[in-house]
């Protein structure tokens, strides 16, 4: 298969033209004219990866492996030590972030993960009205994500209005509607805790990559429902919980 027949398929999916400027979505390794044997689908890429995927394959991941410029590619250095390993091995490298998290990700959590009903949706936010207290509703997002503790600034004792936005959503604070009542995301900074609870709005932080590893399930499905098969090979979370 060519690499431009497998990108034509995704920009289907999740237009690569629905990323941000500041994005690195799209073919980061490999030419359009490549071919390649086999499919590998992984929330980011890593050394461990690289060396465990066969030889002239096509990865597709989440976050771009190359999002800032690079001024040398030393190999004892990252992200050049992956890029080295990819490139031996004739690796061709595709990222679908910011255009897969507008196009698909968030709309499939709430729907399908969640099982609520979207009210409205702008670029990388998500409205639905869980309408329950803010404990029952912080805890049942601790328990969909599976998570052994979530972190939450609670503002108010009843959400009425949410919003979900995958990955680090802090900075939308003041692009929320003012009907909001909680925003979900996967990274809050201490600033943006204080301003959510100047803006009256309670937080609920249920990790990054909590949040977005459903990217390899959900792609692997709509790659099925096209004939195309594609192996899952994500990475393990670098975090990990500590119980005291």
């Amino acid at each position: 298969m060519l690499v431009s027949e497998i990108y034509s398929i995704l920009d289907k999916i999740a237009p690569f033209e629905l990323q941000d400027d500041w994005d690195n979505s799209g073919l980061l390794l490999g030419n359009l004219d490549d071919e390649f044997d086999k499919i590998y689908l992984s929330i980011d890429a890593n050394l461990s990866l690289a060396k465990k995927v066969e030889p002239n394959s096509l990865v597709i991941t989440h976050h771009p492996l190359i999002f800032n410029p690079l001024k040398s590619l030393d190999p004892k250095t990252f992200p050049a030590n992956i890029i080295y390993e990819l490139i031996k091995k004739d690796v061709k490298l595709i990222s679908m972030h910011l255009n897969f998290d507008k196009a698909v990700f968030n709309n499939y959590l709430v729907q399908e993960h969640l099982g609520y009903k979207i009210t409205k949706s702008k670029d990388y936010e998500v409205y639905f009205e869980p309408n329950k207290s803010f404990d029952e509703f912080a805890k049942e997002l601790q328990e969909k994500f599976s998570q052994p503790c979530i972190r939450v600034a609670k503002t108010t004792d009843f959400v009425k209005t949410a919003v979900f936005c995958s990955g680090a959503g802090g900075s939308l604070l003041k692009e929320l509607d003012s009907d909001a009542d909680c925003f979900i995301t996967g990274d809050i900074k201490h600033s943006q805790g204080i301003e959510a609870r100047d803006l009256g709005i309670s937080l609920v932080e249920i990790g990054h990559y909590e949040s977005e590893s459903f990217f390899s399930t959900i792609l692997q499905k709509k790659l099925e429902d096209k004939g195309i098969n594609a192996i899952i090979a994500d990475i393990d979370n670098p975090f990990n919980y500590i119980k005291g």
